[in-house]
């Protein structure tokens, strides 16, 4: 079934840098969600540098938005710390899984990714053995476990090269037509969800 759907999409973005200000690539990546109705941002770093994540807040704000984005550099095979400080307190059973946790199902699920290193440095046939969506499974599951929907993650490799190698431009404008998907409610979750990552849709669509 060639599921689209119907409404426009209301997105939370979760930000997650520890040093935004240094990061160029994010920043700009920032600037262009910022652009989009319909887009709400919560800089974690920013809103919780003490760490103490207001969880009925962040839980409002779950519950008012249908597509939840993680947007973070990847750290060590991973997110930064915050992130998962604000999946431990905010998903609790009962809210977000469990008896009664239905808080999320239905919701789409997204992460998208400044890395470092090549796409060729993850390559499964290389002697890092792994995908960097294979490190990613614990967000899947995460998704799987709260019943949301989850989306192929957005990747920007070799982020320190990308703007003097031109493919910052193209990455960020291939992203803004991500947003504008959702909040314009063209949104095909049929046409992406088999990907490995989100950005094969603009080689193959």
């Amino acid at each position: 079934m060639d599921f689209m759907v119907e409404h426009k999409l209301k997105v939370l973005i979760l930000l997650a840098h520890p040093n935004l200000i240094q990061s160029q690539n994010n920043r700009e990546l920032l600037q262009v969600s910022k652009s989009i109705d319909n887009v709400t941002i919560v800089d974690l770093y920013a809103q919780y540098p003490n760490y103490r994540i207001n969880i009925d807040k962040e839980q409002t704000r779950l519950l008012e938005h249908d597509v939840i984005i993680f947007m973070f550099p990847f750290y060590w095979y991973s997110t930064p710390s915050i992130l998962k400080e604000w999946q431990d307190l905010v998903l609790e059973v009962g809210f977000a899984y469990g008896a009664g946790g239905k808080a999320l199902q239905e919701k789409y699920f997204l992460c998208c990714i400044t890395a470092g290193a090549s796409e060729e440095f993850y390559l499964m046939d290389t002697d890092r053995h792994y995908s960097l969506r294979s490190f990613l499974t614990p967000l899947e599951q995460m998704s799987r476990v709260t019943r949301m929907q989850f989306i192929p993650p957005y990747i920007l490799f070799d982020s320190r090269t990308a703007q003097e190698d031109d493919r910052l431009e193209p990455w960020l404008m291939n992203w803004k037509k991500i947003l504008e998907m959702f909040t314009e409610g063209t949104f095909r979750y049929d046409d992406v969800k088999k990907l490995p990552i989100l950005n094969e849709y603009f080689i193959t669509s």
